[in-house]
């Protein structure tokens, strides 16, 4: 017996019935002989985090555009955070915690550089509009593996695609990662805000916090309970209506008195000029972008070609592009 189909004999074992089996996937868009060592999902996992786009997920913001300190959240290390709360919810639910890991490794290798600030500038830019769960598909599927992508299972895929938005993913699993990307910028947003003198846990809404804790960790830890208590053996996986509406109310005050304050106003601003220039001049030179891009742009059209590239970039790459298109030199440092 081989070690996959050992590992395949104790999720029909282990698992909830509800739970999505690897061996019950739907299958690759090219058929792969099975590996002796893996499951198909966890094939999937390790494609992901040994791409070009997961590497780059370092350089990207989460919400503080370049921050100075330590710190601050990533889009890498907000992606591993998700990680962990999915697998835990996955877990405890008996779900196919690989699926869900898979799902959450993946879910944002679309994103652009300077966090939500650069997708919304892209999304002005681009006539079809721009939504990065829809790029991290394309990611997988296109642009990985010089055009080849990853040829990750359907259950995977859908999962990144859906992971945000008002279609939730086809799997239980998928749901997981839906819930624990709300989970994990709403407390770590607060976290990193604190840090920078924003707000103190103080300043938080009264109501929300009694209802979900004091601190970071508490708040997580109640979120997560609040899953399992209300899903537990059930078909959907939700969180109990009070503590999802206290999640709201958390999120509410973000969006009001952190993402919307006159800093961050002035900082987008300015990505979303730095964007829209980058944009404009490689869907008006494309011949300038790497020969991958050069590829799309005589499939797909130019500005398909400069969306790709854009959002690709991490934040450094695209200042030190900015400063070399339209900065003179003796004007740097």
């Amino acid at each position: 017996m081989s070690v996959r189909t050992m590992l395949e004999k104790r999720e029909n074992e282990m698992l909830s019935p509800l739970a999505q089996r690897s061996a019950g996937t739907r299958g690759r868009a090219h058929a792969l002989s099975p590996d002796d060592l893996r499951t198909e999902y966890q094939r999937d996992r390790d494609r992901i985090l040994h791409c070009k786009a997961f590497r780059r997920l370092k350089g990207k913001t989460q919400v503080f555009l370049s921050p100075q300190g330590d710190h601050y959240r990533t889009r890498l290390t907000h992606t591993l955070e998700v990680d962990q709360v999915a697998r835990t919810i996955a877990r405890a639910l008996r779900l196919n915690e690989d699926l869900a890991e898979a799902i959450a490794l993946g879910h944002d290798l679309g994103h652009t550089p300077f966090g939500h600030a650069g997708e919304f500038a892209l999304r002005k830019l681009v006539d079809v509009g721009f939504e990065h769960r829809k790029q991290s598909r394309r990611v997988v599927e296109v642009l990985e593996r010089d055009g080849a992508g990853l040829n990750l299972t359907y259950e995977v895929i859908n999962g990144i695609e859906h992971h945000s938005g008002k279609v939730h993913p086809i799997t239980l699993e998928g749901c997981c990662v839906h819930l624990a990307d709300r989970i994990a910028y709403v407390n770590h947003d607060i976290d990193d805000a604190v840090r920078a003198g924003l707000l103190t846990e103080d300043n938080l809404p009264r109501a929300a916090v009694n209802r979900l804790g004091h601190s970071h960790g508490e708040r997580i830890s109640e979120m997560i309970s609040s899953i399992v208590r209300h899903s537990q053996d059930q078909p959907e996986v939700r969180m109990e209506e009070d503590a999802w509406s206290a999640l709201l109310e958390l999120r509410e005050y973000l969006f009001r008195y952190v993402y919307s304050r006159d800093w961050a106003e002035g900082e987008i601003r300015k990505t979303e000029h730095i964007v829209s220039e980058l944009f404009t001049y490689f869907r008006d030179h494309p011949a300038e972008m790497p020969n991958e891009y050069l590829v799309i742009a005589y499939k797909e059209g130019t500005e398909r070609a400069a969306t790709d590239f854009v959002a690709g970039m991490t934040d450094r790459y695209a200042i030190r592009m900015y400063e070399h298109l339209y900065i003179p030199p003796f004007f740097k440092e």
